[in-house]
């Protein structure tokens, strides 16, 4: 998630939830670590290549809050993850040089 998204979301609640039960903020989207690192480094133009330890657990089968009531209450993400993350990669080169 865009961390401007999640602070959108923030402000959001504030103005909008009152209520006492616990609001997950996420996207509704879920990929795997292997996609995302494929994401990331189509991002950041990297080809190399990805070796996986198959030996070695996988980790939680699944990753992805459940943010069907901040849906409902009108909040949606403004931003996609790649977008999120091409937006991040040009921040940060507009920092590191």
């Amino acid at each position: 998630m865009y961390v401007n998204d999640f602070a959108h979301a923030a402000v959001f609640l504030m103005e909008h939830y009152s209520g006492e039960l616990a609001i997950n903020v996420g996207t509704g989207e879920e990929l795997t670590i292997l996609e995302l690192a494929k994401l990331i480094a189509q991002v950041v133009g990297w080809n190399g290549r990805f070796v996986l330890d198959t030996s070695k657990p996988d980790g939680m089968a699944r990753k992805c809050l459940d943010s069907t009531l901040l849906k409902r209450l009108g909040w949606q993400p403004r931003v996609n993850l790649a977008d999120g993350i091409r937006r991040t990669y040009a921040w940060f080169l507009t920092r590191s040089q």
